[in-house]
């Protein structure tokens, strides 16, 4: 077993609202928090529309849909190629989450989503990056990734599975600091739960805290919208490049903008993925 922050230093919860506190109970203790119906079912649904167009395009191109295993890929994608963007990112709660975990300087560098679809498999158990020493020797979280299922999600359609509290385990010997021992698997799995999120529903979680996908037994594709979230100087934005055009970059909220890591271009040039998980390649 690998060792485990003795100290975590968690932001103080004293004068925070109900919600607040909870995120931050949550993401420091099992290290994942959901809001439960954020959305109507008509908003996803356009989400929806837009991943399956956004994959279609992606998927003609090389280096635009990354493999994540057997039939499962991830793609990155521009805000604009998203009708919801910006619902989604100044939602209260995500804004509050954001705000209240990784402080008010919070940066946007991340948006893109994952498809398992029919025939997937289990994943091996890992986390998305290496813990940074932030995390694994002050217990501070630096960064979060916010999920947003556009189907509702049911047993067989091959749901997310976590291992609760994991999240500041040091992982230094881990396969790339971020496959453990299969040896370790049982335990993982023994401290797991399954999510079976409903369309409208958003989590937040620490990508350190070690999960899967696991296998999609349903003829139904799993998209889900995943937004990255920094603390500053947690460095996530140098595996990703997302661009707004200046048009798209004046219409945003004062406020959003302050926040988007995103370069401002003329003209959008197709994501070539940067954040390949080499281990997750093979299933």
């Amino acid at each position: 077993m690998t060792d485990v922050a003795q100290t975590r230093q968690a932001p103080s919860i004293e004068g925070l609202d109900d919600e607040a506190r909870e995120a931050v109970e949550a993401l420091y203790g099992d290290g994942i928090v959901a809001r439960k119906g954020a959305f109507p079912t008509a908003w996803v649904d356009r989400l929806n529309e837009d991943v399956l167009a956004a994959f279609e395009e992606a998927r003609q191109r090389e280096g635009g849909a990354v493999s994540r295993g057997p039939n499962r890929f991830y793609v990155e994608v521009h805000p604009e190629q998203l009708s919801g963007f910006v619902d989604l990112v100044t939602h209260p709660w995500v804004t509050k989450v954001c705000e209240t975990v990784l402080g008010p300087d919070y940066e946007i560098v991340e948006i893109g989503f994952d498809i398992p679809f029919a025939g997937a498999k289990d994943q091996p158990w890992h986390r998305d990056f290496p813990s940074p020493p932030e995390t694994y020797e002050q217990g501070r979280l630096t960064s979060l990734a916010f999920n947003v299922t556009t189907v509702d999600t049911t047993e067989d359609m091959g749901p997310f599975n976590i291992s609760l509290g994991t999240q500041f385990e040091t992982g230094l010997e881990f396969d790339h600091q971020q496959f453990p021992d299969r040896s370790e698997w049982p335990r993982y799995e023994a401290g797991s739960v399954y999510k079976l999120p409903r369309r409208g529903d958003i989590s937040a979680r620490s990508a350190l805290t070690i999960h899967r996908g696991t296998a999609n037994r349903s003829e139904l594709a799993r998209p889900v919208v995943v937004l990255g979230v920094d603390a500053p100087g947690a460095g996530h934005d140098e595996l990703h490049d997302m661009m707004v055009t200046k048009a798209y970059h004046d219409a945003l909220p004062p406020e959003l903008r302050r926040h988007l890591h995103a370069r401002v271009v003329d003209e959008l040039v197709p994501i070539v993925q940067k954040h390949d998980i080499e281990g997750l390649v093979m299933g």
